[in-house]
């Protein structure tokens, strides 16, 4: 089945069910159930199918005002189904973002391993697991007097070590290229990376 065809019929079911209310209760669940079933039937893949469902719940009220104009319109179903491809359009575009990030996230990790894949020893390994950290927050510099406070192991690495330790940690992942530090902090160099993710379509 096309699908734009099978999301037409599983958005015009989903609105049928909906006005025709056969049940005490529970109509609202068989509607999104019936338009699940169309659109995994049809070869949506799961992630995608439940989608609109999902939109549905996060704009519930928007989501009433559509059913009730609908009605009221004498059967004009075109803005439910604008309605409801906007929450599935929006909804991938979301899934999307996730995936890349994950991907991101996963690349610049074995980027950072091979970084110190020559390098050996405890003081290695506490750079390592330094840059990580800082790698938590792509979006963010982390103050210089916030580093050790990163996390449980960061603090655990740093206690027994004097300042002057981070600030050699620091100028050894500066002159590795893994991250960079003004006067806001330190980031982790994670664009470095943006090279070997796939390529994502851009709109105009």
């Amino acid at each position: 089945m096309n699908m734009a065809f099978a999301m037409i019929k599983a958005m015009l079911s989903h609105l049928y069910l909906a006005w025709i209310h056969p049940f005490a209760d529970g109509n609202g669940r068989t509607a999104r159930l019936l338009e699940f079933q169309i659109l995994i039937s049809s070869g949506v893949p799961a992630p995608a199918a439940h989608l609109m469902s999902n939109h549905y719940n996060q704009t519930r009220t928007e989501y009433y005002r559509q059913l009730d104009q609908a009605s009221r319109s004498g059967g004009d179903v075109l803005p439910f189904l604008a309605y409801a491809a906007q929450g599935f359009l929006d909804g991938l575009h979301d899934q999307l973002e996730l995936i890349r990030e994950q991907q991101w996230n996963v690349t610049w990790e074995k980027y950072v391993h091979d970084a110190f894949k020559d390098k050996w020893g405890e003081n290695q390994d506490r750079k390592r697991r330094l840059v990580l950290d800082i790698s938590r927050d792509s979006a963010e510099r982390v103050p210089v007097s916030k580093l050790t406070e990163l996390t449980p192991r960061t603090a655990k690495a740093y206690s027994k070590r004097t300042r002057r330790t981070l600030s050699r940690d620091i100028n050894e992942l500066l002159e590795m290229g893994l991250i960079d530090l003004n006067n806001d902090g330190v980031r982790a160099r994670k664009e470095l990376i943006l090279a070997f993710l796939p390529q994502t379509a851009r709109s105009g």
